[in-house]
C-alpha cells in the first residue's frame, strides 16, 4: 500500500507529534508499505531524518518566506487555511506518489483539502489536540480548561493567544473549515477519548476511532532501561525528572512548590528539561533547568531518575512523555488531565494527584522518595499498562483502518 503522511514537521524538528509521525512512518515501512511523508520546509532547520523505507517530501510554504506573518515566527506552523505554496507542492506530490490513502496530522489538512486529487483519495485525520474546534488548539480559557468553544468566548481568547490582528482570522478559518473536514475526512483518529469528546465527534456524526500516541516496542526491553551510563548533565545523586514545555500549564510552577515541600534531608535534586515558555532564571539550589535536549537525552533522564513528575494542568491530549516514563521504568507522578486518564491507573501504574495541588503533589513525591517498594510496584504496573501504547499495536490498528478504506 502507498501511504502518504501529511505533517507540519518531521524530525529532527522534535515534539510529541513529530515523534508520532516518524515512529508511524518507520513502523509502516517495516510492515512492507511504501511510505511517503509530506512536511513543511522550515528553511533554517536541518534536513529531515533519513529513515529506511520512508521518502520525505519538503513543501514550500508562506511561513518560510514571510515568517513575520505567523504567530510563531521562529516556527511557522501550518495554519487552518490553504497555503497556496503548500497546495501547489502537495498537488505535485499527489501526482508523483499516487497514494492509496492519505493520513493528515493537524492543520496541514487545510492545504490538502484544496488539492483537487484529495477528494479521490481516502483520508484519515489524526487529532493530536483540539484544533478541530478550538482555534488555539489547547481548549483553555482564562487559565482553566474550557467548557467548549463559542464565538464570543473564542474571539477574546484567540486575540490574546495570536494577537488582535491574527486571532479573529484563525478563529474564522477553524469554523469555516469544519464542514469540509466533516465531509471529506473518512476516519478521524483522536489520540484519546477525551480528545474525541472535546472535538465533539459524536455530535458531528463522523466515523472515528481512538488511536493513541505510542512508543517504540524496544523501550520496554530491560536492556533499554538503566544499563547505559547516564548523561553527564544529569546529577550523580538521586533526582526527580520533568520533560515537556516549561510552562505553568504543564505544571512546572506547581512542581517547584511541591519540590520545596519535600523534607530537606534526603531531598532529591530536580531536573527540568524542555522548551522555555516561563521565567525560570531564579530557581532554588538543587533545581537544574535545561533546554532543547535531543530525544535520546530525555529518555536517559527518565531511565536514571528516582521518579518522573509530569503534573500537567491543561487537558493534555495524550502526552508521549507519560508513555516514555512508563516504558523505561521511571516511577511516575502525574494528574488525570485530558487523555492522561486513559493512560494511567492510580496506585497501580502511577500516583495520580489533583492538577495544580502542590500539597498533594509534594506528598506523592515524598512517598516515592521514602518507599522503594512503591517505586518498584508502580514501575511494574506501568510496564504492563504501556503495552497497549506500543508502536506495533498502534501501527496495526492504523493499518486496519487504511485497509478498510482502500
Amino acid at each position: 500500500m502507498r501511504i502518504l503522511l501529511l505533517a507540519q514537521f518531521y524530525p529532527p524538528v522534535i515534539g510529541g507529534e513529530e515523534r508520532h509521525v516518524r515512529n508511524l512512518a518507520v513502523a509502516l515501512a517495516a510492515r512492507g508499505h511504501d511510505v511517503h511523508v509530506a512536511t513543511l520546509d522550515t528553511g533554517a532547520a536541518p534536513p529531515p531524518a533519513t529513515d529506511a523505507g520512508v521518502t520525505v517530501h519538503l513543501l514550500d510554504n508562506v511561513g518560510r518566506r514571510a515568517p513575520a506573518l505567523y504567530p510563531t515566527a521562529d516556527r511557522p506552523l501550518a495554519l487552518p487555511v490553504p497555503d497556496p505554496l503548500t497546495v501547489r507542492d502537495l498537488a505535485r506530490v499527489a501526482r508523483e506518489v499516487r497514494p492509496d490513502v492519505a493520513h493528515a496530522h493537524n492543520w496541514i489538512i487545510a492545504s490538502w483539502l484544496a488539492v483537487p486529487a484529495a477528494r479521490r483519495i481516502p483520508l484519515v485525520h489524526s487529532l493530536h489536540d483540539y484544533g478541530h474546534v478550538c482555534p488555539t488548539k489547547r481548549l483553555m480559557f482564562e487559565d482553566a480548561p474550557c467548557s467548549g468553544p463559542s464565538p464570543a468566548k473564542c474571539f477574546g481568547c484567540t486575540q490574546q493567544h495570536y494577537g488582535r490582528a491574527r486571532g479573529p482570522v484563525v478563529q474564522a478559518a477553524v469554523r469555516a473549515g469544519l464542514p469540509a473536514r466533516r465531509r471529506v475526512v473518512d476516519v478521524f483518529t483522536p489520540v484519546s477519548r477525551y480528545v474525541a469528546d472535546a472535538n465533539r465527534l459524536d455530535e458531528q456524526g463522523v466515523r472515528w476511532q481512538v488511536v493513541p500516541n505510542f512508543v517504540p516496542d524496544e523501550l520496554t526491553e530491560p536492556a533499554a532501561r538503566r544499563d547505559d551510563p547516564r548523561d553527564p548533565d544529569l546529577p550523580t545523586t538521586p533526582y526527580l525528572f520533568f520533560a515537556g514545555d516549561l510552562s505553568e500549564q504543564k505544571g512546572v510552577a506547581t512542581l517547584l512548590r511541591a519540590w520545596e515541600r519535600l523534607r530537606p534531608a534526603g531531598r532529591p535534586e530536580l531536573v527540568l528539561v524542555g522548551r522555555p515558555t516561563m521565567d525560570l532564571s531564579h530557581v532554588p539550589a538543587g533545581v537544574h533547568v535545561h533546554h532543547h535536549w535531543e530525544h535520546p537525552r530525555v529518555l536517559d533522564g527518565f531511565r536514571h531518575a528516582l521518579a518522573a513528575a509530569l503534573p500537567s494542568e491543561w487537558p493534555d491530549p495524550c502526552p508521549t512523555t507519560v508513555l516514555e516514563a512508563m516504558a523505561v521504568g521511571a516511577p511516575l507522578v502525574t494528574t488525570g488531565q485530558g487523555g492522561i486518564a486513559d493512560m494511567v491507573t492510580h496506585e497501580d501504574s502511577a500516583l495520580v494527584v489533583p492538577a495544580g495541588d502542590a500539597l498533594s503533589l509534594g506528598a506523592a513525591l515524598q512517598r516515592l522518595v521514602d518507599e522503594p517498594e512503591l517505586r518498584s510496584r508502580l514501575a511494574k504496573g506501568a510496564s504492563a499498562s504501556v503495552r497497549g501504547f506500543l508502536q506495533s499495536s498502534v501501527a496495526a490498528d492504523l493499518e486496519g483502518i487504511y485497509e478498510s478504506l482502500v
